[in-house]
């Protein structure tokens, strides 16, 4: 009886896996992927917030400092994802712990129901956003893939290499400011 069930069910869960792997957007790297597979480039998103600015929610998870010091886009509400703590000597990166209060925060911003475009810097922290938000019931944000910043540009030869000019809100021509609207600034 137990081989009658094992191998549909093998079967079964081939198929499943071969489903959900599908699904991935292969041109999209691994780490800006998220459980719901909704993506914008930062110029798609800034267009789909222009045709319906009274619908569209763009939620900025870059930290207090980044939102105010590198710009940020003048409608975007800044609920940070992570918080700045220190760096890592030894490593030479930043440690960066969650912000515990990240769903509440944005719950008292966004109805579940909202469709919310996610930025962080360059697309990491952003999918992480909208994992947690579609764990809390959310099921309508898009993680905007190259975030404010962009990805650095790979050129050796260029001055630039290494620069975060190669796409990314600031460098697609959609509006981005250093004004502060205390209604969208992160308070804690």
């Amino acid at each position: 009886m137990r081989k009658g069930i094992v191998a549909p069910l093998v079967v079964s869960l081939l198929i499943l896996s071969f489903v959900v792997v599908s699904w991935a957007d292969p041109t999209i790297p691994e780490k800006k992927q998220t459980e719901l597979g909704l993506y914008v480039n930062a110029k798609e998103a800034f267009a789909k917030w222009h045709t319906a600015p009274d619908k569209i929610k763009i939620l900025d998870v870059r930290t207090p400092g980044e939102y105010v010091f590198v710009g940020h886009a003048p409608m975007a509400t800044n609920i940070p994802i992570k918080f700045f703590k220190e760096i890592d000597a030894g490593k030479m990166k930043p440690i960066m712990p969650l912000n515990e209060k990240f769903v509440d925060s944005v719950k008292k911003k966004f109805k579940a129901t909202d469709t919310i475009l996610v930025m962080c810097r360059s697309g990491g922290r952003s999918a992480l956003a909208v994992n947690t938000l579609a764990k809390a019931g959310f099921k309508n944000v898009y993680n905007i893939v190259d975030g404010f910043e962009g990805d650095k540009l790979h050129d050796p030869q260029s001055y630039n290499d290494g620069k975060r000019i190669v796409n990314g809100w600031k460098n697609s021509g959609a509006a981005w400011t250093y004004k502060l609207d205390p209604k969208l600034a992160y308070l804690p």
